[in-house]
């Protein structure tokens, strides 16, 4: 999503590879479920698309098609296919392709067809016009196959598929590499087609005939994996339990070594929790731990493409590594895919086997160089919030200490599920209420500590009895233990995320109290004493990842000789400067007309005196001056006081978390953003997000419209995992 970011961005692109580069960030926004936004690029890209190109429009139709599957709309994605585009070239030109005779038409056609279109689309830098229109019109059969089995209509689904994998054999015969993707996924609808059908063996041999395509060209794949947990979950249903768990096994340990892998995989993996759920065991448990780590939030996916962004343009030791490291990872996917198609080669010539011989020796000396890179990598904070490093259960385990307790909380689709670990035992467990009753109570409970109506702050009394009903249901079955623990490290999921666990309610003692008193004449419905909180009696930490837990008990405190550095309290602005930066994304000017009181800070600094602190508020609260400072490494106490914004500034906007500052000089744009904040490199013990809902759910209608349900997410998956990364030992 990055890449494409910065090719439409990039200057002296042609009209085609802009709407091309255009439409990639849409479908990426697509696939991770920001559609509004998706709909915007996908728009932008239609504005820039040379009227007369058959291919980009081809393109475009197929990917405004994969927007609505990815709603679960077949009527929307059957309507999208229907958009007329412009022939590439006629069937006289078809015919002199096939004999090899190239047409003036036919030249101007191939001329025109810019060497970045051509790599941007991923179908193959050697294709003609009329190749990769042909791929496209395949697709758009296989998409339309997709639709009618979602409406029920198999017989027609089955038809469509049969066509579409026609009409790919007729481009090179059916032997286009950069095409097995879709041969590959065709085969993967025949097998959902026939198992629609009860056709349980017609549906195992496409599953499989899809997966030695995968095998052969992509054998180092997130798709590959996608698709061998898809005949896993095809298994589970049939009731093949055995064979399931095996193959979903198999894709989770093959994860830790594929990047991106995690997106594609987080809905997939949902029958497999709930088998090891239903399993319960500490085997289970272990099992349901490192399935964990291959899932991966949207949230974490968007911020990460960021920061990966952010360090590969960076001049450092650790960003040169990383460009390496990038390389040479592509390079072993490359060659893996090399070894692969000689291997199936039924009669390798003599030069296919030197060939073979010379590949398998560079992959072994390039695997060599990429270990050693990642282990000097590992080294640095902001390669450690990136790297896909497989955390065991057992790991943690044995890093906690006696009287600490470590509930790991999943969310996929509507089901929850709970890892508990201590440090001798271990459980796995399904929650039992939906991701969108949870959503809903912590939504009340959230609005009964502060509300809004209009611009009127609202304080009710605090919900008191739905905070004991979220208790139960996340740790009812694990009352006994939960009561016992000195310290609970919690690691949130889904709706979790916007609320602090230490409100919970322990015991329903002091609630029945609380209670009753509300009955008498003269009660206080704030006088909330005798209630038995989680976080009262224990420590209560919120973790972002098993792996950052293990590297946050690991690390060396702080060596910074200034104790404290509070900041906030930006300069209101009526007009955006001249000299700031600004597009169509931007945060409306209001964002900045009301600035948080710098009490809080004058509280903190005084704290510490002011000879081992400092407090940085107005003109010198800029973005520009924090990114310019070298001091900021010498506070062990990094306190921000100022609005956080968390989700989208409009419906058709990708999120951007960031912290409000004063506009600053040449390129300003008032906000520390995750990049930004990435590349500060704090040697703090403590930074301190005291900011604007950095914690909560999105309160603007735009980020409702935008269908992003967790602002929270976007808080914690951004601002906590840059400041993390930046070399935080730990964000409040």
């Amino acid at each position: 999503a990055e890449f494409f970011e910065n090719l439409a961005e990039r200057e002296g692109n042609d009209a085609a590879s802009r709407a091309e580069a255009l439409a990639n960030q849409g479908l990426q926004q697509s696939n991770l479920s920001n559609f509004a936004a998706a709909d915007r690029l996908l728009a932008a890209a239609d504005r820039a698309s040379p009227k007369g190109n058959g291919v980009i429009q081809r393109l475009l139709r197929n990917y405004r098609t994969i927007n609505a599957l990815n709603q679960r709309n077949p009527a929307a994605a059957l309507e999208a296919l229907q958009v007329k585009v412009a022939d590439v070239i006629d069937e006289a030109d078809q015919d002199s392709l096939r004999t090899g005779l190239i047409t003036l038409p036919l030249a101007d056609e191939i001329n025109k067809d810019s060497g970045t279109n051509v790599a941007v689309t991923g179908i193959g830098n050697e294709l003609r016009p009329a190749e990769r229109a042909a791929v496209l019109d395949a697709q758009s059969l296989q998409l339309a196959g997709i639709a009618a089995r979602m409406q029920g209509r198999l017989a027609d689904s089955a038809d469509l598929l049969r066509k579409a994998r026609g009409k790919l054999q007729d481009v090179r015969d059916g032997k286009l590499m950069s095409a097995a993707w879709l041969s590959a996924e065709i085969d993967v609808e025949r097998a959902l087609v026939a198992e629609a059908a009860g056709d349980r063996g017609s549906a195992v041999g496409a599953f499989d005939t899809a997966i030695s395509i995968l095998e052969q060209n992509f054998a180092e794949s997130p798709m590959l994996l996608a698709t061998k947990a898809r005949k896993a979950g095809y298994l589970a249903r049939s009731g093949d339990e055995a064979g399931a768990r095996a193959l979903y096994a198999e894709v989770v340990d093959k994860s830790a070594g594929i990047p991106d892998s995690g997106t594609a995989l987080r809905e997939l993996l949902s029958p497999y929790f709930v088998l090891l759920a239903r399993d319960g065991s500490a085997d289970a448990a272990a099992r349901m731990f490192r399935a964990s780590q291959a899932l991966q939030r949207p949230g974490v996916a968007q911020t990460q493409a960021v920061l990966a962004r952010q360090l590969s343009e960076g001049d450092d030791d650790a960003s040169t590594m990383f460009r390496l490291a990038v390389t040479r990872t592509r390079e072993i996917v490359r060659t893996e895919a090399e070894i692969a198609r000689i291997s199936a080669k039924p009669s390798p010539t003599a030069s296919d086997l030197r060939n073979l011989e010379t590949a398998k020796s560079s992959l072994e000396a390039m695997r060599a160089e990429q270990t050693q890179l990642q282990a000097k990598l590992a080294d640095f904070p902001r390669y450690k919030v990136l790297a896909p490093q497989q955390t065991e259960l057992s790991e943690v385990q044995s890093a906690l200490r006696p009287g600490e307790g470590y509930y790991k909380m999943m969310v996929i689709g509507e089901r929850m599920y709970a890892i508990y670990a201590t440090h001798d035992t271990a459980r796995a467990l399904q929650l039992q209420p939906t991701r969108r009753q949870m959503a809903s109570d912590v939504a009340a409970l959230r609005d009964s500590i502060v509300r809004f109506e209009g611009d009127q702050a609202i304080t009710d009394p605090f919900d008191a009895p739905r905070a004991r009903k979220v208790y139960l249901e996340l740790f009812g079955a694990l009352d006994g233990e939960v009561q016992g623990l000195k310290h609970l490290v919690f690691e949130p999921d889904g709706p979790m995320l916007q609320l602090p666990p230490y409100l919970l309610i322990t015991k329903q003692a002091g609630l029945d109290a609380y209670l009753a008193r509300q009955k008498q004449a003269d009660a206080d419905p704030f006088d909330m004493r005798g209630i038995d909180w989680l976080g009262r009696g224990r420590e209560v930490s919120i973790s972002v990842s098993p792996r950052s837990f293990l590297d946050m008990r690991a690390i060396a405190p702080s060596r910074a000789r200034q104790a404290y550095l509070g900041m906030g309290t930006n300069t209101p602005v009526v007009s955006r400067p001249v000299a700031a930066v600004a597009d169509e994304c931007d945060w409306p000017l209001t964002t900045w007309q009301a600035p948080i009181s710098p009490e809080e800070l004058a509280i903190g600094q005084a704290a510490f005196g002011p000879a081992k602190s400092d407090v940085i508020t107005g003109e010198r609260f800029t973005d520009t001056a924090l990114l310019g400072d070298p001091n900021l490494d010498n506070y062990r106490i990094l306190h921000f006081a100022t609005h956080g914004l968390v989700t989208a500034p409009r419906p058709d906007c990708p999120p951007r978390p960031a912290l409000v500052t004063s506009f600053g000089g040449e390129g300003s744009d008032g906000l520390l953003s995750c990049p930004e904040i990435f590349d500060l490199q704090p040697d703090a013990d403590v930074v301190i997000l005291s900011a604007c809902d950095t914690a909560g759910e999105a309160t603007s209608a735009a980020s409702r419209e935008a269908g992003i349900a967790t602002g929270g997410n976007y808080a914690l998956d951004g601002l906590v995992r840059a400041f993390v990364g930046a070399g935080a030992r730990s964000v409040v």
